[in-house]
Parts: C-alpha cells; sequence; structure tokens
C-alpha cells in the first residue's frame, strides 16, 4: 500500500516542498532513500519506539520510505512526524482523507513527544505557497508559524495528538494571533535608554547621524569610557522595522535556531555583539550545511564588535564584501546559498594596547611601536568602509553626578525617522527617473555615482573640504565618506542643500584618515 505526506526542507532562508513517500509491501527491512543524511536515516528508531508508544506496530515487512524530490539532500530530525504518519497510513493502521492536505514536521522523541524544528516561519510560508489547507507542527513552534496568514496552523504536543487530529477523533483549534497587533506591542518595548547616558554628547550626536544616514561607527577611547553603553543604545534610536523587515528578520533567526522562547515575531531590530574568539565561518555563516553567520543575524539591525583589533584579522577582513554588497554568499561543492546581511557595524577599541594611550591623565605606557602594531591590526581596505570615526572621552566626575535630564532615545528617534523620510524620498524620485536601479533607502548605501547627484556642494563648500584634506592630511578614501555624512547632517537639520557647517561636521568624524595616525 502507499501513502503520501508533505513535508518541507530549508535551504538557505527560503523552504522547499518535499514529498514523502511510504510503500508497505512484500519483503523485509526498511528502506530509507532519497539522499538523507545520517539525522533522517536514524529517524528509524525514533519512529518506531514512538509509534509503538502511541499504542500501534511498526509494519514487518518491506517498508520503502521515498524523500523526493530525490536529487535534493535532506537534513535533520524534523522528518520525523511525517514519515511516522506515513508509515501508519501505508500498512492501514490509520486513514484520514485529510492527510495530504496538510504540511506536516516535527521531531518525535521515543516516548511520541514532539520536540520544535527550526524553519518553522518559512515552510509556513512555504505551505501557504503550496495553497496548503494548514501545517501540523510542534506546538512550541505554533506561535511562530501562525505569522503565516490565511493557513491553519495545528501545533499537537505527541504523534498520538497528530493521529487523533487526522482521524477526527480530537478536534484542534488553529494557533492563530494577529500578526499586526504583536508587532506594534513590541515595537517600542526597550530595555535601555539614551536618557540613562550622563554626558557624552558629542558621542550622542554622532550616533544620531550615524543611525539618520545607517553609517557605519567605529569608536575609540579607553576602557570605561562608555562605547559599549553608547552602542548598545543605538537600536533605540534607529528608525522601527517595517513589518516586511520583521518578518524577513525573524525568517533568518528561524532558521538559525535562534528565535527567543515564546517569541513568534521579531520586532526589533536586532543587536549581535559576539566574541572576539569567534570564527570566519561563524561570523559571516557557513559549515557543511550552510548557517546563517552573525552578520546576517544581525540583518535589519546592529553588529557591534568590541575591542576590534582582538578579531582575528581573517574574521574582519571576510565582513568587506558583505558591507559593500549587504548580502554573504556561501558557495559549497553541493551549492551555493545566499544569505541577507545588511546591518550597520558598530565598532570599539582602546587606542592602545594598555587602552590608556591617549588618556590624559595616563603615563603613555605604550611605546609609539606597540600602538602601531596594534592599530595596524585592522586595515585600510575595512576602515573605508566605516563613515564616522569617533574619539571617546572618559566622563569628568561633574558630568557624571549632574542632575541635569537627559534626551530620551523617544525624541531623538524622531529626528532620525524624519530625516529618513526625507532619504526615502529622495531615492524614490531618482528611482523613477531611472538612474538607479538598485534598492537604495538610506545615504550610506549610496553608490559612488548617486553621491555625484545627491552630495553637491558649492564653491565654498569645495574650498573648505580641499583645505581640511591638505591641512588635516586626510586620505583620498574619506572623500566619499565625508560627503555622504554630511548629507545625512543636512537632512537632520531639513535643508536641501549641504552647507558649510555641515561638511565642518562630517570633517570632524574621519580622524583615523589623518596621516601620523598611529597605525597608518
Amino acid at each position: 500500500m502507499l501513502a503520501k505526506t508533505y513535508g518541507s526542507a530549508v535551504y538557505g532562508v527560503d523552504a522547499y516542498m518535499i514529498t514523502i513517500e511510504v510503500s508497505v509491501g512484500q519483503g523485509t527491512k526498511f528502506f530509507m532513500v532519497g539522499l538523507p543524511d545520517s539525522a533522517v536515516k536514524e529517524s528509524e528508531q525514533r519512529v518506531e519506539a514512538a509509534i509503538k508508544h502511541a499504542g500501534y506496530s511498526m509494519p514487518r515487512i518491506k517498508t520503502v520510505v521515498n524523500l523526493a524530490p530525490a536529487d535534493i539532500r535532506k537534513e535533520g530530525s524534523a522528518y520525523d512526524l511525517p514519515i511516522a504518519l506515513g508509515i501508519l497510513a501505508a500498512s492501514g493502521q490509520i486513514e484520514s482523507p485529510d492527510l495530504g492536505k496538510y504540511m506536516i514536521m516535527g521531531e518525535l522523541s521515543l516516548d511520541g513527544i514532539l520536540r520544535p524544528v527550526r524553519g518553522a516561519l518559512p515552510m509556513a510560508i512555504e505551505a501557504r505557497k503550496k495553497q496548503f489547507k494548514g501545517m501540523i507542527l510542534p506546538k512550541a513552534n505554533a506561535s511562530e508559524a501562525a505569522i503565516v496568514n490565511n493557513l491553519n496552523i495545528i501545533g499537537v504536543e505527541t504523534l498520538k495528538d497528530a493521529i487523533d487530529f487526522l482521524e477526527g477523533k480530537q478536534p484542534i483549534e488553529p494557533h492563530w494571533h494577529e500578526t499586526r497587533d504583536i508587532f506594534y506591542q513590541e515595537l517600542d518595548n526597550f530595555e535601555v535608554d539614551f536618557a540613562d547616558v550622563q554626558g557624552q554628547e558629542s558621542i550622542k550626536r554622532a550616533m544620531e547621524i550615524a543611525a539618520a544616514g545607517s553609517h557605519n561607527v567605529i569608536m575609540v577611547g579607553p576602557p570605561g569610557s562608555g562605547k559599549t553603553m553608547l552602542a548598545r543604545r543605538l537600536p533605540t534610536i534607529l528608525p522601527p522595522l517595517s513589518l516586511q523587515e520583521a518578518l524577513e528578520t525573524t525568517k533568518i533567526h528561524s532558521v538559525a535556531g535562534k528565535l527567543p522562547a515564546n517569541t513568534s515575531l521579531i520586532a526589533q531590530r536586532p543587536f549581535c555583539a559576539p566574541h572576539h574568539t569567534i570564527s570566519d565561518a561563524a561570523l559571516v555563516g557557513g559549515g557543511n550545511i550552510p548557517q546563517p553567520g552573525q552578520i546576517s543575524l544581525a540583518h535589519n539591525g546592529i553588529l557591534f564588535l568590541d575591542e576590534l583589533p582582538e578579531f582575528k584579522r581573517s574574521v574582519l577582513e571576510v565582513m568587506r564584501q558583505p558591507l559593500e554588497e549587504r548580502a554573504v554568499t556561501i558557495a559549497r561543492a553541493k551549492g551555493t546559498v545566499a544569505f541577507p546581511a545588511n546591518f550597520m557595524l558598530i565598532a570599539s577599541m582602546n587606542p592602545s594596547p594598555s587602552g590608556e594611550f591617549y588618556d590624559p591623565g595616563s603615563n603613555h605606557p605604550d611605546s609609539p611601536s606597540a600602538v602601531q602594531r596594534y592599530l595596524g591590526k585592522i586595515s585600510g581596505p575595512l576602515l573605508d568602509r566605516i563613515d564616522i570615526h569617533v574619539e571617546v572621552n572618559p566622563v569628568s566626575f561633574d558630568e557624571m553626578t549632574a542632575n541635569r535630564k537627559q534626551e530620551s532615545s523617544a525624541s531623538i528617534r524622531e529626528r532620525v525617522i524624519t530625516a529618513r523620510k526625507m532619504q526615502q524620498e529622495r531615492f524614490e524620485v531618482i528611482r523613477q527617473k531611472g538612474n538607479i536601479s538598485e534598492q537604495v533607502y538610506s545615504n550610506a548605501m549610496m553608490p559612488s555615482q548617486l553621491v555625484k547627484e545627491v552630495c553637491q556642494i558649492n564653491q565654498a563648500g569645495k574650498t573648505l573640504l580641499k583645505t581640511a584634506m591638505e591641512r588635516l592630511n586626510l586620505s583620498a578614501r574619506a572623500y566619499d565618506r565625508i560627503l555622504k555624512v554630511s548629507r545625512t547632517i543636512a537632512d537632520l537639520a531639513a535643508s536641501e542643500s549641504i552647507e558649510i557647517e555641515h561638511l565642518a561636521e562630517a570633517i570632524q568624524y574621519r580622524s583615523l584618515d589623518r596621516e601620523g595616525w598611529f597605525g597608518h
């Protein structure tokens, strides 16, 4: 007898339908075909124990399980549930006309309890795309999958629950919630605020500019000056995620198995802060089965690299291409996978190995050669992709103990949102004219040809910029970055043109480009 159930395989951040065909007939032994990996092959033992625990029996005649299409590698333990239901249907132990109307996924324990699986959201999206009536999956994944509208999500706790539901013995109400309500409830629910930061007004201003234009930032300062505190508050002033961005972000975290417990939709921009011992593959993604790395988990959010020179140089260099293309492509012999990686890079570092080189109160314990070796770990091409360089000085006692009320993240965020709207409207007009084909949403994303059109300056501005580059010995790579940042500063001031004061402020954010700065 032949039975068919339907599951899904995740490749990259998308899912594809898999047909599980089970044939039970004359002969002996159990066969699993269709390019299953070791985890899928081992499902025979889990499925047999779960079937017995549910009160049914494993067929003792020839059983062939085919995972189609047979030329795609099947990985993981999530095929346990559709295989078990297919075996029971093919052996005549259960009958259900609705078996083929549901996409089914879930890992079985030996006692028949279902464990959660990765990638429930992209699987549910594929189920709706293929016009299934619904999806049967572990109850722990039901909230995540229920984000997808017009699809009945049936969360079950055991194999017996799934059988009873399909046979009509135990009705289960589809898991449902209003996606938009959940999204808007969590949108502004932050645990930190810029109002908590005493002093550092110039650094807060730099962070506001970075958020308004989606610029990458590097902060240089001694330990305890507040670099990490400022970086962790940056998401609170970024524009809120759109619903589409939230779905993209949730899908990536779902595939990576990093979705927090009891979370159905990521409504806040992610903040990823990997340790400096991270490997290349963990940062950009990879492995035999390509998985998203930290830069993809930071998609639509922030990647914070604390103590930048402590990261291995090879790890830092692999970020160069994703920073430009805002995506990363993982090539393996079995195929190529592309993961999105549109993130803001925020880096921090000490000015020297001891951390006290620029501390006015220190005795300058580090020699110039030690400082040069330390800062030389950061390559010029990587530094070239960071728009804003700021030096963070320790907060004085008077600033720390002042009772002056600090500006909240909410008020800063309003200015950032207004500036972003100006940019989006400007780029939409240019796009309608056919001058750009790629998607550009912020000033930092502008290609060189667009910078010339959008960041035009008057003769006085050109004179100032020329003088600055000559007197401060700024490198040539600073030119485009200064123009992009000055355009963002002008947007925050609601100015249609870039004025001299906007250029002057942008110039001061290129301190690491100055010739003579240690590391050059």
